[in-house]
């Protein structure tokens, strides 16, 4: 029997590489990190879009791959926030902060880059 399974689900954005949306372990669910591009493959942008809604659309996308591996957005313990510009801190963080309202641990850090040029991704690890 295997220690872990790899979840995939249609209601969240499919992976843009050789990776599954998340492991699930009998106790933990590791979430790979979701940009802010909804199941149908519409990628937000800056020029489109606002950091609140696709800080919201990460999230929801992390709620979507919680679901399918058997948990919720209530059990997560450890979230990564990325951000291409601290400028857009403050934006995130109101919009994090209404999804985590149990506040787990959580690093946030700018990084030069992310896939598909997005400003956001977040990833995070919950309890099965």
């Amino acid at each position: 029997m295997a220690e872990f399974k790899t979840v995939y689900t249609k209601d969240a954005a499919y992976p843009a590489g050789p990776y599954s949306q998340a492991i699930a372990t009998p106790s933990t669910i590791y979430c790979s990190g979701q940009i802010p591009c909804d199941a149908a493959g519409t990628l937000l942008t800056l020029e489109t879009s606002s950091i609140t809604k696709m800080t919201e659309l990460c999230i929801n996308n992390l709620s979507a791959v919680l679901k399918a591996a058997g948990s919720d957005i209530s059990r997560v313990v450890k979230v990564n926030v990325f951000l291409t510009s601290m400028d857009h801190f403050a934006e995130m963080n109101a919009t994090y902060e209404k999804f985590f309202t149990h506040k787990p641990a959580r690093s946030c850090v700018a990084v030069y880059q992310l896939p598909k040029g997005v400003p956001v991704e977040i990833e995070c690890i919950a309890l099965a």
